[in-house]
């Protein structure tokens, strides 16, 4: 309805090379990942080599300095295919950037080239299993010891974490009962002493996404580990949680097109009662809808990701983006679905996969009911 300016020849260009490698070397293995309960490490090297990771790293830390509109397009890209299993996006789009801004040169130096190359995998760790959305109440410590911390915790949903080279972890440096005047960031390194991985939890969903529990029983850590400064971790976490929100609603628009081009090439050849589909009334005002919906949804969400290439993206319009998108994800995947009569509870069918991938959306980035809140408060 309303042609998209986002993006100019060089981004469709990149477009058309990610596309053709997750055709010719993603998709195929897919469903062998999800077996396993997560991704292949060489498909990371390979999407290093190729330079999909960390695309708007600056050149000389490994990446290609380009904005975030080429982020953008490797969400799409992955959502509209139902690569759900592809931990790239929190790899390049979260941890790097936390580095980038904030770490010291020295953690720069050591872990973004390797990030860049695919060589390194990294993960960020909030979420503990008594406390969900509220990073505030987070248990997980650092005790002081000389020029180390002692840390002890354990975190939970941990994407990536079972592949992980290297955790980016919110704990409480001191007295972890100081709400979020001591929230810090710190990397620990997963050959550390201490440090453990749970096996991949097992999911109604995003099989083949990594995703596990971390432990951390007196894991001697260097304070020169610590990201920015010690206390300054919740502000960095809600500075950067805006784009994460957006990274969301991206790719829940985008899934929900694609699979909303799929229901209708898929009610134009179901034949009931004589006829196609999609030659019902019912089904063509769905699909109407449907359209309409998605279209205002992407209208939005262009516009969100134009302001975060400037750095103007405010905290309660990227919550907006995540809660709407996401709910409206959910309710276009749950009707096309019924579309698709009967197969579409078949998993073979894009329709099935996507309806239960797509799930999580609402929960992961802090819940929908967060980002009401978090917009009630600019009222």
């Amino acid at each position: 309805m309303i042609p998209r300016q986002l993006f100019n020849a060089d981004h469709e260009e990149f477009r058309q090379n990610l596309r053709r490698f997750l055709d010719a070397e993603v998709l195929p293995r897919h469903a062998a990942w999800e077996e396993q309960g997560f991704v292949d490490r060489d498909i990371w090297q390979r999407a290093g080599e190729l330079g999909f990771l960390c695309t708007n790293m600056p050149e000389n830390y490994g990446g290609s300095g380009v904005d975030r509109k080429f982020s953008t397009i490797v969400l799409e890209e992955l959502a509209s295919t139902n690569a759900s299993g592809i931990g790239w996006p929190l790899h390049s789009d979260i941890v790097a950037p936390y580095l980038l801004r904030y770490g010291s040169e020295q953690l720069k130096q050591a872990w973004l080239p390797k990030m860049a190359a695919g060589t390194a995998i990294t993960a960020i760790a909030m979420s503990e299993p008594g406390t969900g959305s509220d990073l505030q109440a987070i248990q997980t410590t650092a005790i002081e010891d000389g020029d180390d911390y002692i840390v002890n915790g354990s975190k939970i949903f941990i994407t990536n974490g079972y592949n992980s080279d290297m955790v980016v972890v919110a704990l409480k440096v001191g007295d972890k009962a100081r709400g979020a005047k001591n929230v810090s960031l710190l990397v620990i390194e997963a050959n550390r002493p201490g440090f453990s991985k749970g096996k991949p939890l097992k999911k109604i969903g995003m099989k083949a996404q990594d995703t596990c529990e971390l432990f951390f029983d007196n894991v001697r850590v260097p304070k020169s580990n610590i990201v920015g400064e010690v206390g300054a971790g919740f502000s960095m976490l809600m500075q950067e949680l805006a784009w994460e929100r957006l990274l969301i609603a991206i790719t829940s628009v985008a899934n929900a097109e694609a699979m909303l081009d799929v229901t209708i090439e898929y009610t134009r050849e179901r034949q009931a009662f004589g006829r196609s589909v999609s030659s019902f009334q019912n089904t063509r005002f769905k699909l109407a809808e449907m359209k309409t919906e998605l279209q205002i949804a992407r209208v939005f969400v262009d516009r969100c990701v134009e302001l975060e290439v400037k750095g103007e993206l405010q905290v309660d319009a990227a919550a907006a983006a995540k809660y709407w998108c996401s709910d409206l994800q959910g309710k276009v995947l749950d009707q096309c679905l019924q579309l698709h009569g009967g197969y579409g509870f078949m998993q073979e069918y894009p329709i099935a996969r996507a309806f239960i991938d797509a799930r999580a959306q609402r929960i992961y980035g802090g819940t929908n009911e967060i980002m009401k809140e978090i917009i009630s408060r600019t009222i």
